[in-house]
């Protein structure tokens, strides 16, 4: 597997591109709608530390390659997503750190991302295996990940700190290469019937 680089991926209305300093205002703003950093279960940034959360975002490279997710028709900053856990040697790559403002949750917006954040790992990074890891609490991100046709691994117990100081399990789930056509297929449906729902 290729070692994912700085990138900007483009479709549904949506752009991809690497986060940095200059999305610190506009990732502000995202966060601050639905104030979704008073949320237990997820890693939201408070308004006054996203400068930090990007700047830590940064120093994690390359094992993280973070993303501003944007709005290509207004360039309305919607939130952020991350490539990380990434693991050349054995065509290991996670996708987390994902988040958005909350107007445009339950929207195309997550279906859209993953459908971009997979393809080009499959297609062009080559990744043997695509991971996903979220709270045992967050129900809402388990669904979704099942959604995108992730199969569950299992839980790690008692395995990363909550911003309250509590100690989460961690629900970890994958997709194989072997089953990425019929994943992608199944996103570019839900993505076609939400369209024609609009």
């Amino acid at each position: 597997m290729d070692a994912p680089a700085p990138v900007t991926l483009e479709a549904n209305g949506l752009r991809l591109e690497p986060l940095g300093p200059q999305h610190a205002a506009a990732l502000r703003e995202a966060a601050q709608d639905g104030e979704l950093w008073k949320l237990r279960i997820t890693s939201v940034p408070e308004p006054d530390k996203v400068e930090a959360y990007i700047a830590a975002a940064l120093e994690m490279r390359p094992s993280r390659l973070a993303f501003a997710v944007v709005d290509t028709a207004s360039g309305q900053v919607l939130g952020t997503t991350s490539y990380h856990d990434i693991v050349p040697a054995i065509d290991r790559i996670e996708i987390g750190y994902t988040w958005y403002r909350r107007s445009v949750q339950r929207t195309h917006v997550n279906t859209s991302c993953k459908l971009l954040l997979l393809t080009h790992a499959f297609e062009t990074l080559g990744c043997a295996v695509a991971g996903f890891r979220t709270d045992n609490f967050n129900h809402a991100s388990q669904a979704a990940i099942e959604r995108l046709g992730a199969k569950k691994d299992g839980v790690i117990r008692h395995h990363a700190v909550r911003r309250d100081g509590t100690v989460r399990d961690t629900v970890m789930y994958s997709i194989v290469r072997g089953e990425w056509p019929e994943v992608k297929a199944q996103l570019r449906y839900l993505l076609a019937r939400r369209e024609a729902a609009c």
